[in-house]
């Protein structure tokens, strides 16, 4: 991998500036295409810079998909033309207007497919059951990318609950980078869920060390052309409610935060236990992880230099 150019879709956001990151510390190379979501040249973005990405290493490229316009929440319209760039891109490479990549990586959510499903925790083998058409649109992209397997190894990574700094506060996502904005503005913050909640959180620079690490053995083990995808879950495997969250930031912050429970008509979406354990390639796993005292540590600062620069949400 060293020597090649990996385009990351997304690699502005939270993961796909740490996956570029990851790969520059590995002495290799990635390409960051500009998209312009939500129009026709979305597609014509990544695939113009996969052309370029092949034609300029000499060990061809590999796709690293990391964002889109889908989020908790997202209209209908929005995830729907999320899908149909996705679509428009693999169809590219099949149909040989795109260079074929040597390896695929898609950003998945374990939140969101493993919503409804039972008898915690969860693993690669149980059923994906979302409760929202956010799981649902992850899910569907899922499975337009494994169309890809047809001709290249394709690693589909259902990752948990994700954080740490560069998390766009201007969107209303990722409850450590909200708690610390919240504690940065001493604002309160709306919870929607039970403080019994269970949740798996991970620090991004351990998921993004642990993609490129699960990228190379996806190479490594892939059985050719038609192969399966690989589906394994990104987490730290160690869930913690929303009290032990809260009970966290106290400690990090020496202050208390200030919580008010809210509703929201997502919290029917929501489970109460999202424990999660992967169980394949778990050889991966074995690390020693940030703790989650130092990870919200590292995202509070972020967070805190931010606003002091007048670039928060």
């Amino acid at each position: 991998m060293n020597a090649r150019a990996i385009v990351v879709v997304g690699g502005g956001g939270l993961l796909g500036s740490a996956i570029r990151a990851e790969v520059g510390s590995r002495g290799g190379r990635s390409v960051h295409p500009s998209v312009p979501w939500g129009t026709p040249g979305a597609a014509t973005a990544i695939v113009g810079a996969a052309r370029a990405a092949a034609a300029t290493s000499a060990d061809g490229w590999s796709l690293s998909w990391c964002a889109g316009l889908g989020v908790a929440g997202a209209a209908a319209e929005d995830l729907d033309t999320e899908i149909a760039t996705i679509r428009a891109v693999v169809d590219a490479v099949l149909a040989g207007d795109a260079p074929v990549p040597k390896a695929v990586f898609f950003a998945s959510s374990a939140g969101a497919t493993y919503a409804g499903s039972v008898s915690p925790p969860f693993t690669e083998w149980s059923p994906t059951t979302p409760l929202g058409d956010y799981g649902a649109a992850k899910l569907r992209a899922e499975t337009e990318l494994a169309r890809l397997a047809a001709v290249a190894p394709v690693l589909l990574g259902r990752i948990a609950n994700l954080y740490g700094p560069g998390q766009n506060l201007a969107k209303n996502q990722g409850l450590v980078s909200r708690l610390c904005l919240s504690n940065t503005r001493q604002q309160p913050i709306g919870v929607y869920v039970s403080l019994d909640t269970l949740r798996d959180y991970l620090f991004v620079d351990d998921c993004a060390e642990l993609v490129c690490d699960a990228m190379q053995r996806l190479e490594e083990t892939w059985a050719g052309a038609g192969a399966a995808p690989v589906v394994k879950i990104f987490a730290s495997q160690q869930a913690v409610s929303i009290a032990h969250l809260l009970g966290e930031c106290r400690r990090v912050f020496g202050r208390r935060v200030l919580v008010r429970m809210a509703s929201s008509s997502l919290a029917n979406q929501q489970a109460r236990d999202l424990r999660l354990r992967s169980v394949v390639w778990p050889e991966l796993d074995r690390r020693q992880l940030t703790t989650l005292a130092h990870g919200i540590h590292a995202t509070s600062e972020q967070v805190r230099r931010t606003i002091a620069e007048g670039r928060g949400g």
